[in-house]
């Protein structure tokens, strides 16, 4: 019951009455457990009810389990880290079946007749006969990053020019004398010289100091003025300081960006080789270094350093360093591993003054320069100053929280009184003192020094004010005397000393009045608004209080508020954009900045607002560094930010609002100061802002790394990831480098040795995530790119769908994005961004953009970018020859939604889970392969599956789990069928329908007395008797299970056909990542054209449409008037939303619906002629019914122990239990990872 009552409580409570100081210790001590390898942590038993409650809470918002156990005073807390394990005996009776269409079989028996299984040598022989023809698919050079070629003569005319410029443009000598006034000037010759005599140099400079933007133009006119070109790359964490810094650069030097200041970041780039000075993202560089070591070991760059990108640089500038992304760190790990090869190249590291000495000693001692800040006087608020100040505001919400706190009545007995009436009688009549300050020293406590005479109602602070006794005044007022306190006459005591002409003592009580009054309403205000508000929260409503009094008090001056997120600025905008005083569009102008927001938006905050205006910005940390905006004067710091985490014990992604650290609050500070005297709203605590972390934890502590893993192998081939990432400045965890290589082997980009192999090699030359790359090689060789080309580019940007505000709005939203899911199959978060993207591609090229955006609720700007991202992403593939220039033939599957849903499978593989039936609560769980309950998120298109009472347990594919306050949840999912999975999963092997009694009981045997050698032979006979039978004849039901946790039931043939598929897939890819401009073989050819054919009809098979689910998308879009014209629309144009939406499809679309026979690609001969007959080979379509005895021994008797592995590739798993066999040969699960994974794709270097 106690456990019962404890849960209600903190359901009922938003924020528990604990103190703050409490839940920062406990946040602290969770924070450090979590980073420790301990795997269980104890509380100490002395925890209040109420602090075991905050305990539970903070454990859930981290992925920790918690317990209480013992007692009564004993009672304490135990936190534990766990790992989750799948169920994989649980629902058999909801075992999915799969079964090929009678379409299926037909084109099965044609490829198999044609092009027989034999007994795994095709991959052999095709890669025999192309040994040594692997295609050199490397890209073009990058020219911007390619050093000028300049003569001494054309150097000299650069730097007249220049001269020229400043002499002639008054404008342009203001800035030179700016210049020149910058802190860090006086550190020109400091630099230059440290930098020509050192390799590498730390320049640490505070807020500013003007090191971003000088230090790239002293090392230019340095370098000039000795006559010699060069050629400096300077990277930002961040696109638009990169660009905005560019072009400030070009500004102060008179010239346009992309003349001798250039930039390159993801889909821009302005300049070329001319270009002596490159600004870009630290991703680009890091592109730019691994491209350099790829395929080669150290000793190979070491003797011919002269051939690759890096040679060509002189400079390399890593600005903002102590922000600590994941590219940053990585590159300074492979920038010290490189630098001696490179002696000519100069490393300058620019940061922030906190932690410079650690980077200084990370390279070996390298010399500091420190520069002074120069920034105008900030004015620094907190929560209980900003409470304070709004105190006085009309309609506050805090006016009526605010209490006085109730004076306890001191408690004295008779003797008390009668003692302490007559010490203030005496020294209120007789001056004499010696007793009165006796009782008030001795006691110490207020309620003596509050004491009131029984008959006048003198204090002891009375009195002595009143007598002028000035050092006894201020101990009284230090221990606390209450200076409000009034006698029976209604005096107090300063009232008395003014009366008593005690001046001295007078003006004491009043500083002290002023003092005590401001800090005790500061905390009584911030105490009630902690009781109430959660400061975990961001109070939108707070902040628009604030904004209203600034603008009130003030009549110019820009004003810069951090929030956390997107959603937290929307949210923010909406609520100002209300408000009857700050939407005034002619008295003020409110501007977004986050990043995914178009650079030509982002440019918006640079420029001044115009005269009687005022510009309020709401931005995210994008503006903590690197860009000034020079108007800025306020700054209303939130106190949080969006942080990704990554929990590698239960390999979940978090995407959680946190606490800022010291380095980034002064920051933000600083933004308010950089022109201007300024002020600073920091909205949390004093006492918080004590306990913020000196910096966030390294970016590269909390992701997921695959891409840097395989970028490591790239960059050293013969070094183990773990020993290379050991070289960072903060390694990450074991887990995650181990979570990390898994899925790396998952898809055949490294071998179980770590070895990259060559689909390896080329996943890591797209700029996208190794999974979205695998995806889109397989979508290539079923032609169905575009859908995959969108998908990719989404999952890498943000999802486009826009979050209405309003409740009919938000239905409206809903029933679009279903509408959108529903062209391609529905029951899709991913179908619902391909359908979207399709449609607004063609209401663009109609001018229909503005309505397409409006009635289905997309971003358009997001939409531009991922158009933007595409055509980079496809450029890269004709680049490396993977696709040819005419992309349309490419895209002959792309509207078959059996062949799409494969796709999803391939890029989003492995992480797939499953529905389970209701649980006890009336909501149905999802379980992943991890074993891990989550829980659908409310957004996805999927969440009313979690209500639905049924037994199927659908598969669903998703992109990440998010853990956000207390559960952990999927936003984005889609239901798919097996016969994908089937295709795409790591491994497969087949058991038994039902185990026989001898096998049970040797189960039994083994788990209670241990079993010996002869007893795992003795199972090991019986297994592959039991193998024997159920693999004999091609119609006996098996399961097959995937991945060791999924099973399905199926025949013992349609599994057969199904490994033949896999292994002639394994094969098409790896030729097609080998040879990418050479055709396919005529069998992997005919392959993949029947996979194709076989997916059209097959893929959408076992996903059960949810009765009524079509009438439910009716009645929504009709009640949400969907079909209705938007008001002010043209109503001649005769359209509803539906028939719009239908418009913008291509024809062909709508004759390839899910259920229709046009959506597949008519039979497997008539598909193979049409995509194989421009290869001028056409294979003749074969009849008849292959003879599955007389077939090879591939499907007849395979001699594996796991789907695709030779026996004799792996020594029997020790330990392990028989479940099953095939063809004779056992088949053995042990813990994942161990045995039976299947080696796809996996051809080492």
């Amino acid at each position: 019951m106690g456990k019962k009552r404890l849960k209600k409580g903190e359901r009922q409570l938003e924020n528990p009455k604990i103190a703050e100081a409490t839940r920062i210790r406990i946040s602290q001590i969770l924070n450090n457990f979590l980073a420790s390898k301990d795997e269980v942590f104890k509380f100490e038993a002395d925890l209040s009810n109420r602090e075991r409650a905050v305990v539970h809470e903070v454990c859930k918002k981290m992925g920790l389990k918690s317990k209480s156990s013992g007692k009564g005073n004993q009672r304490c807390v135990s936190v534990y880290k766990t790992k989750n394990t799948a169920d994989t005996t649980e629902g058999f009776e909801n075992i999915t079946p799969l079964k090929f269409s009678e379409e299926a079989k037909v084109v099965l028996q044609n490829l198999f007749i044609q092009y027989p299984p034999d007994d795994g040598e095709l991959g052999e022989k095709l890669f025999a006969e192309h040994s040594g023809k692997t295609d050199k698919t490397g890209g073009k050079r990058e020219n911007i990053f390619s050093k000028p070629t300049l003569s001494k003569a054309e150097i000299a005319k650069k730097l007249e020019s220049f001269t020229s410029r400043i002499e002639k443009d008054a404008n342009l000598r203001q800035i030179v004398e700016q210049r020149s006034n910058l802190p860090i000037a006086s550190f020109k010759d400091a630099i230059t010289s440290t930098t020509e005599s050192n390799q590498v140099v730390l320049i640490s400079g505070e807020t500013g100091c003007g090191k971003t933007t000088q230090v790239p133009q002293f090392l230019l006119d340095y370098v000039w003025g000795k006559g010699e070109g060069c050629k400096i790359v300077c990277t930002q964490p961040r696109r638009i300081s990169a660009t905005s810094v560019a072009e400030r650069i070009s500004c102060e030097r008179g010239e346009n960006v992309g003349d001798n200041i250039g930039y390159k970041i993801r889909l821009e780039s302005r300049g070329g080789m001319h270009s002596s000075i490159v600004f870009c993202t630290n991703g680009v560089l890091l592109r730019l270094l691994v491209s350099k070591g790829a395929g080669t070991s150290k000793l190979e760059a070491s003797n011919n350093p002269a051939k690759d990108d890096v040679s060509a640089l002189t400079h390399i500038i890593v600005d903002e360093i102590h922000e600590r992304d994941r590219y940053s760190d990585f590159t300074l790990a492979i920038l010290r591993d490189m630098l001696p090869t490179y002696p000519h190249l100069r490393l300058i590291l620019m940061s922030a003054t906190l932690d410079a000495d650690r980077f200084s000693q990370y390279f070996g001692g390298c010399p500091i320069i420190r520069v002074p800040g120069f920034t105008h006087p900030v004015k620094t608020f907190y929560l209980e100053d900003v409470l304070a100040i709004l105190k006085s505001v009309e309609s506050n919400h805090l006016d009526s929280a605010i209490t006085s706190v109730p004076n306890e009545d001191p408690e004295f007995s008779e003797e008390d009184k009668s003692s302490l009436d007559e010490a203030l009688n005496l020294a209120w009549s007789n001056d004499e003192f010696d007793l009165l300050l006796d009782l008030v020293s001795s006691e110490g406590v207020p309620k003596v020094y509050n004491y009131q005479h029984s008959v006048t109602g003198l204090t002891p602070l009375m009195v002595l004010a009143a007598k002028g006794r000035v050092g006894d005044v201020c101990m009284l007022l230090t221990l606390g005397a209450d200076c409000h306190l009034e006698a029976k006459d209604g005096a107090a005591a300063l009232q008395l000393a003014e009366k008593e002409n005690q001046q001295e003592v007078a003006q004491i009580i009043k500083e002290h009045m002023e003092t005590s009054n401001s800090d005790s309403m500061k905390q009584q205000l911030l105490d009630k608004y902690l009781a109430t508000v959660n400061p975990e929260l961001i109070d939108v409503f707070l902040i628009e209080q604030l904004l209203r009094r600034i603008c009130i008090d003030s009549e110019d001056g820009a004003i810069l508020v951090f929030l956390p997120g997107w959603e937290d600025i929307n949210k923010m905008r909406e609520r100002l954009h209300a408000n009857p005083f700050l939407k005034d569009t002619s008295k003020f102008i409110i501007i977004s900045l986050h990043s995914m927001v178009p650079a030509v938006e982002q440019k918006k905050i640079f420029k001044r607002a115009p005269p009687g205006c005022r510009k309020i910005i709401l931005s995210t940390n994008i503006a903590e560094t690197a860009i000034t905006i020079d108007d800025v004067v306020y700054v209303i710091d939130s106190g949080r930010m969006k942080e990704k985490s990554y929990d590698p014990y239960s390999n979940v992604s978090t995407l959680q609002s946190s606490w800022v650290s010291k380095a980034s609050a002064k920051q933000r500070e600083g933004r308010a100061g950089r022109c201007l005297p300024g002020i600073c709203y920091h909205f949390y605590s004093k006492l918080r802002a004590a306990s913020l972390p000196d910096f966030q934890v390294p970016e590269i502590k909390r992701m997921p790394i695959e891409e840097i893993c395989l970028q490591v192998k790239l960059i050293d081939p013969n070094c183990r990831i773990e020993d290379f990432l050991k070289k960072t400045l903060d390694p990450p965890v074991s887990e995650t480098i181990c979570n990390a290589i898994t899925v790396l082997q998952d898809i055949g980009a490294l071998t179980r040795e770590e070895k990259v192999t060559e689909l390896g090699e080329k996943l890591a030359s797209l700029p996208i995530h190794p999974l979205m790359s695998k995806m889109l090689f397989f979508a290539i060789l079923l032609d169905c790119l575009d859908p995959a080309l969108t998908l990719a580019c989404a999952s890498d940007y943000r999802d486009p769908f826009t979050l209405p505000m309003l409740p009919i709005q938000k239905t409206r939203a809903t029933a679009a994005k279903f509408e959108l899911a529903s062209l391609y199959g529905g029951q899709s978060d991913q179908l619902a961004v391909i359908a979207a993207f399709e449609c607004w591609r063609n209401a663009k090229q109609r001018g229909q953009e503005a309505r397409f955006c409006s009635q289905y609720f997309v971003s358009p700007s997001v939409m531009n970018m991922l158009n933007g991202m595409r055509r980079q992403l496809q450029t890269e593939l004709i680049k490396y020859g993977f696709i040819t220039e005419d992309v349309s033939s490419c895209n002959k599957n792309a509207r078959v939604p059996g062949i799409i849903h494969a796709v999803l499978v391939a890029g989003l593989y492995p992480m797939v889970a499953r529905l389970r039936p209701v649980h006890n609560n009336g909501r149905r769980f999802v379980e992943t392969a991890s074993g891990a309950k989550v829980m659908l998120h409310s957004r996805s298109l999927n969440f009313k599956l979690s209500f639905r009472k049924t037994n199927d347990c659908p598969l669903i594919v998703y992109d990440e789990i998010i853990r956000g306050d207390g559960s952990m949840s999927i936003r984005n999912c889609s239901i798919v069928g097996p016969l994908p999975l089937l295709l795409l999963s790591t491994e497969i092997a087949v058991a038994p329908i039902q185990d026989d009694e001898d096998a049970d009981g040797s189960d039994d045997d083994a788990d209670g007395d241990g079993s010996d050698e002869d007893g795992m032979e003795i199972d090991n006979r019986k297994a592959e008797q039991h193998g024997e039978k159920i693999m004999s004849s091609p119609d006996n039901s098996v399961i097959v299970v995937v991945d060791r946790w999924l099973r399905f039931v199926s025949t013992a043939l349609d599994v057969a056909h199904i490994y033949c598929l896999r292994e002639r897939l394994s094969a098409a890819v790896l030729f097609k990542v080998t040879h990418p401009r050479n055709i396919l073989p005529p069998a992997l050819g005919a392959s993949m054209s029947a996979m194709a054919c076989i997916l059209s009809y097959d893929g959408l098979s076992g996903i059960l449409l949810p009765a009524g689910s079509m009438d439910s998308l009716t009645s929504m879009i009709q009640a949400t008037e969907i079909d209705k014209s938007m008001p002010g629309r043209d109503r001649g144009m005769g359209q509803n939303k539906s028939s719009f939406l239908m418009s913008l499809m291509s024809p062909d679309t709508w004759q390839n619906r899910p259920g229709t026979w046009q959506n597949r690609p008519d039979t497997w001969q008539n598909h193979h002629h049409r995509v194989y007959d421009r290869r001028s080979r056409v294979v003749p379509a074969h009849k008849g019914t292959p003879n599955w005895n007389q077939s090879s021994s591939r499907i007849s008797r395979p001699p594996v122990t796991e789907v695709g592995m030779s026996s004799n590739h792996r020594p029997p798993l020790q330990g392990s239990t028989i479940v099953g066999s095939v063809a004779g040969t056992p088949v053995k699960f042990g813990d994942r990872g161990d045995s039976f994974k299947r080696q796809r794709w996996n051809r080492s270097k």
